[in-house]
């Protein structure tokens, strides 16, 4: 019987990379539930192709197009958050691939959680936003959380037989994003057009500018912080061009395992799908004949201040990182349409963390409340 999946962002890199191997297997998985945020045409392909119980458009102003064009084949359609948090508890699957951008991820994945499907974790910001809340509720659930991040899919990889009090660190490589080598002056005068030329991965806007500031390093620091229940002092982040280890976890006894593969997004998630086993893959494989060498660097938090950002979260607590998320959030759209500069992100995030007030201890309501207030708080703040 087919592994019934929900893919939530299925018009995104993730999404569309996550249906390609449902294709490949279509005795082992069906999709069930496709959810998009406004890419109405996409979705309507995909699911006339897919034929899943449900479609759900996030963005209420499409959901006319996707009604009108899928009604007639039997599939039901809804739209709107609520409809996509409320479609978690279906019965009709166990697998949800949560592949949306940002704070969207939250909500559905705590419901999820509730009605304890099984989740292939894609969306970051989950953990950084509620870590410590998510984390809590895991404890109570049937779920299990896969991460699907290269990264933290190497991580959990490498930690499987092991006694996690054995770990030393965990090591999160970066590929150093198109500025690498660029001093902090000449970064300051990046277009969105270049910060989105990423040199080793096809990825969305919204993650391809956070690789770019690096803030995503700072973002899965958080998010292990979480996974793997690890102290953060014992996390770091190194710089690797190549992209082509992983990440890596170092034990006390001075061994070091790695997880290697292309820069391809395809295996850490049909490890996921798999229940963290290995299914045969047609794609092309690694071949260290290829590459003369293997480099790694240190980062430098000076050209790429959205590092520190990290620590501060995790040192603060409460809901630090959820403002740091919200505030990127706005920063980056602005980023992307040319109304700030690229420094003007990290910029936008400490001024939120300036004036936004701290929850030691905050609630799901808190969460939420956050969110909207940082949200609110820094398009005014650009729009002065």
């Amino acid at each position: 019987m087919p592994h019934n999946i929900a893919v939530l962002g299925s018009t995104g890199s993730i999404g569309t990379q996550t249906l390609d191997i449902i294709s490949q297997f279509p005795d082992r998985f069906r999709a069930v539930v496709l959810a998009a945020g406004s890419n109405v045409d996409m979705l309507i392909r995909q699911a006339t192709k897919h034929r899943p119980a449900i479609a759900i458009i996030a963005d209420e102003r499409k959901y006319s197009a996707l009604k009108e064009a899928l009604s007639p084949l039997g599939i039901e359609t809804a739209c709107g958050e609520q409809a996509l948090a409320d479609a978690m508890e279906r019965p009709d699957f166990d697998t949800v691939v949560t592949a949306t951008v940002g704070y969207s991820g939250l909500l559905p994945t705590i419901r999820a959680i509730k009605a304890g499907k099984q989740i292939a974790l894609a969306n970051k910001e989950t953990l950084v936003v509620a870590g410590e809340l998510v984390t809590r509720m895991l404890r109570d659930s049937a779920s299990e959380v896969i991460p699907v991040d290269s990264e933290h899919s190497a991580i959990y990889q490498c930690l499987k037989g092991e006694d996690t009090a054995t770990v030393k660190k965990l090591i999160i490589t970066a590929s150093g994003g198109p500025f690498r080598t660029w001093t902090r002056e000449e970064t300051a005068r990046v277009t969105a057009a270049q910060a989105l030329n990423h040199p080793r991965w096809h990825m969305g806007a919204k993650i391809t500018i956070d690789s770019a500031t690096m803030l995503n390093k700072a973002f899965e620091i958080i998010e292990a912080r979480w996974l793997f229940d690890v102290a953060p002092e014992k996390i770091e982040a190194v710089v690797h061009p190549q992209s082509i280890v992983h990440s890596m976890v170092e034990f006390v006894d001075g061994a070091v395992k790695a997880q290697l593969g292309i820069p391809d997004m395809h295996l850490p998630i049909r490890y996921a799908l798999g229940d963290a086993s290995r299914l045969p893959s047609e794609e092309r494989p690694l071949s260290l004949s290829d590459y003369t060498s293997l480099t790694f660097e240190k980062p430098d938090a000076e050209k790429f201040p959205c590092l520190t950002l990290a620590p501060r979260a995790l040192t603060d607590g409460g809901n630090t990182a959820c403002i740091i998320n919200a505030a990127n959030e706005v920063a980056v759209a602005t980023f992307l349409r040319g109304a700030i500069s690229f420094h003007g992100i990290y910029d936008t995030i400490t001024d939120a963390l300036d004036r936004i007030s701290f929850i030691p201890t905050p609630t799901l309501d808190d969460y939420v409340a956050t969110h909207h207030a940082t949200i609110e708080y820094c398009k005014r703040k650009i729009e002065q």
